[in-house]
């Protein structure tokens, strides 16, 4: 059998290509865990309408290391019947309060789909693998419903260095940078290359600021999975978000 691992927007372009999908889907891209949650519980369903699948869940560090502390998936496999939906459950464990209250920690929810064992001979079995991020965010720093009227991505800062643009991520939240371009409806810039800024951090733009503009747009991922552009006006060389009501 052979494994291929997918990231959740490569499992997407696979989809829509037809060259591969996975039979066992995830109903999100993403997963934020609240800090004041014990658990949060994820959909998942076998789209294959004759086999059934073993769907094999865990959870990795950033550095790929698997995990059971400080959280953990329930149940680790379990099988599903053709056309049928389950659940998948990411819990906490104690070590949970040992993460930092601050701002949001990084992890990674990965599903393996394991077929059933073809009755055929010198057939070729694959079993793929989907890893979306998966952030624990303390619940100090819980986004309410009323706050994603003024998104936190709207508090990001470019700097211009030379040719270069540095993103700077003042917030508590990991934001991740998924287009960079001169306009709203202008494709990505040469060179652009997706990236995700740390809480409090700062990352350099792959693409020229030249190309760029003086008014660059990024598109960033939203809680949801959905994507959602930021245009930036630049004074000098501090470049800030325009709110969005004043996108008009």
């Amino acid at each position: 059998m052979t494994i291929v691992r997918i990231s959740a927007l490569t499992g997407m372009a696979l989809m829509f290509s037809g060259v591969a999908t996975a039979a066992v889907s995830l109903d999100r891209t993403r997963v934020i865990f609240d800090g004041d949650a014990k658990s949060v519980s994820l959909r998942l369903t076998n789209e294959n309408k004759t086999l059934p699948y073993l769907a094999q869940g865990w959870v990795e560090d950033p550095q790929g290391k698997k995990i059971t502390d400080p959280l953990v998936l329930l149940p680790p496999v379990q099988r599903i019947e053709p056309g049928e939906q389950s659940q998948i459950k990411v819990q906490s464990t104690a070590g949970i309060q040992r993460l930092p209250q601050d701002r949001e920690s990084l992890f990674y929810f990965n599903l393996r789909e394991i077929p059933p064992k073809s009755s055929k001979p010198n057939t070729l079995q694959l079993a793929l693998q989907t890893r979306i991020k998966l952030f624990y965010r303390p619940a100090a720093i819980e986004v309410k419903r009323v706050d994603y009227a003024t998104p936190f991505q709207e508090q990001l800062t470019l700097t211009r260095e030379g040719d270069k643009y540095r993103v700077n991520n003042p917030t508590p939240y990991y934001i991740s940078l998924v287009n960079a371009s001169s306009t709203l409806t202008g494709k990505a810039a040469a060179g652009f290359k997706p990236i995700m800024v740390e809480p409090k951090g700062q990352l350099v733009l792959a693409a020229s600021a030249s190309a760029l503009g003086g008014a660059p747009v990024l598109t960033y991922v939203n809680d949801f999975g959905g994507r959602a552009k930021l245009v930036f006006s630049c004074g000098g060389s501090e470049c800030k978000a325009v709110p969005q009501e004043k996108k008009k």
